[in-house]
């Protein structure tokens, strides 16, 4: 887990040259090309949302990302994999919402076996483990979701964002 801009600005800096794909226009991408220049390469999928949206909006551009690239490629996805990378976006979405004082941005991105999910919100406060008990020993609800996602997720990474707030990625393998 890193804190980091620059490589926030990195990784934007590699998913700009991919194509953009529209929330819900089930659009194909039109650059096939790998990144040594090759055509047989079907490109990454991406999708990319802005503003306040709801944990389905996340799960929803998951599934499509991953059922277009599904039919791209011809290739299955495993779908107890796609249940972990539906789970993940529900926490990073719903932690976002609940403790980051709301969703800002998120983009959806499947390339190869993996499908990665980065969503931003407007707090600089870094993801904490909460104590399952409470003080007076009692089982709390809620604060399982970083541990879920970190558990789940083959990569997560934090990015401070430069104009505030951070930016959560995570990268769960889908077959």
């Amino acid at each position: 887990m890193r804190a980091n801009a620059n490589d926030a600005n990195n990784w934007s800096d590699r998913t700009n040259r991919t194509d953009r794909i529209g929330r819900g226009d089930g659009a194909e991408p039109v650059d096939r090309r790998d990144r040594a220049g090759r055509t047989d390469a079907p490109a990454p999928v991406h999708w990319h949302g802005h503003g306040p949206c709801r944990p389905s909006d996340v799960r929803s551009a998951i599934r499509r990302a991953v059922a277009g690239r599904g039919r791209t490629t011809g290739s299955p996805y495993d779908e107890e994999a796609l249940s972990d990378a539906l789970l993940v976006a529900s926490e990073l979405t719903t932690n976002a919402i609940l403790h980051g004082g709301g969703i800002t941005d998120f983009d959806v991105d499947v390339d190869g076996p993996a499908v990665r999910v980065s969503v931003s919100d407007r707090s600089d406060r870094l993801p904490v483990v909460s104590d399952p008990l409470d003080e007076q020993g009692r089982r709390r609800t809620g604060g399982r979701g970083w541990p879920i996602v970190c558990r789940l997720a083959r990569d997560v990474r934090v990015y401070g964002l430069p104009s505030g707030g951070k930016r959560i990625t995570a990268v769960v393998p889908v077959s």
